[in-house]
């Protein structure tokens, strides 16, 4: 499969943390959680564990679960035998079989009706499937990859997601972290947008200025990077020359960073704002206890404490 690491665009460190992850968990069987928001690159990170696998040479088969009728979904991942429904006219197989000997990327699990839960937990412990109007159970070797933006423990705690399921999905989970975590990997993936886009748009952009990227890096990019994706692409359709100006940005993302709480076209001073906000969040999740928080930080707990006096935390 034509895929590399490089494909993945990002120098912080919590991305080398999801590609180190991605290296050792690759070539061995176990069925790997995706988590994160939408528009993080989770189907990235899918095509990462399959291409480093040694199923690399077999199918990668994404489905989105959250996009197809239930019955559809059924049919489409289980397969079913003629006259099972209205419409099957023939025996169809399922991506679980089409994809034997590779990967199946069950995207957004969490959508799943509860009836095809119970199926997809068959073919995870027994390694077989039932088509739909099948009672002929069939054997299956693929290797099961999975992602959700929803939190499933939660799911799991309101009955909307067994139990069973989540624990055999979650062996091993990979958490892709918001792009406004790490706001220093937007200048490389705005280079790599403008280099893929200028074929297809037919334009020559070199570059883009310092002012415009700061404004880019100031903001909380609900859709993470597919939105930090589509800004670009906008802003080439419309602009002219050989670099992306302040001004050729979208009128709304200006409005939007100069009305952000504590804007600045500082660099530094954005990036202070981030890393105080990232330590907030962190000791908030840790419950104020300041050697939890430096453990989800991953730094010493003096680091932590000089880390507080130097950014003023209370």
């Amino acid at each position: 499969m034509d895929f590399h690491l490089n494909n993945i665009i990002g120098k912080s460190k919590a991305i080398h943390d999801v590609l180190d992850l991605v290296k050792k968990v690759a070539n061995t069987q176990a069925t790997v959680l995706i988590t994160g928001e939408s528009g993080t690159g989770k189907e990235l990170i899918a095509l990462a564990l399959h291409a480093l696998s040694d199923r690399r040479d077999k199918l990668f088969l994404p489905v989105n679960c959250g996009a197809l009728p239930e019955t559809l979904l059924e049919s489409l991942v289980f397969g079913h035998v003629k006259g099972s429904f209205t419409g099957a006219f023939a025996n169809q197989e399922g991506l679980f079989e089409k994809a034997r000997g590779g990967t199946i990327f069950l995207d957004e699990i969490g959508e799943i009706p509860q009836h095809l839960q119970v199926k997809l937990l068959r073919a995870l412990e027994a390694k077989e499937i039932l088509p739909l109007g099948s009672t002929t159970p069939r054997h299956i070797d693929v290797r099961v990859l999975a992602a959700t933006n929803r939190n499933l423990h939660n799911e799991v705690e309101a009955g909307r997601f067994r139990e069973d399921l989540y624990y055999r999905l979650n062996v091993m989970e990979i958490h892709i972290p918001p792009l406004r975590e790490r706001p220093e990997d937007i200048p490389e993936l705005i280079e790599h947008f403008i280099k893929r886009h200028n074929p297809e748009l037919k334009r020559n952009f070199q570059g883009i200025d310092e002012a415009a990227v700061r404004v880019l890096m100031a903001l909380q990019w609900k859709g993470n990077v597919r939105e930090l994706d589509n800004v670009i692409e906008h802003t080439m359709i419309l602009a002219e020359g050989e670099r992306i100006m302040l001004k050729n940005l979208p009128s709304a993302i200006i409005a939007s960073s100069q009305t952000h709480p504590g804007f600045t076209f500082n660099l530094r001073d954005a990036l202070r704002q981030f890393e105080k906000q990232h330590i907030l969040r962190a000791l908030d999740q840790a419950n104020q206890d300041r050697k939890e928080a430096a453990r989800l930080l991953d730094i010493s707990l003096s680091s932590l404490y000089r880390k507080i006096e130097e950014l003023e935390i209370s």
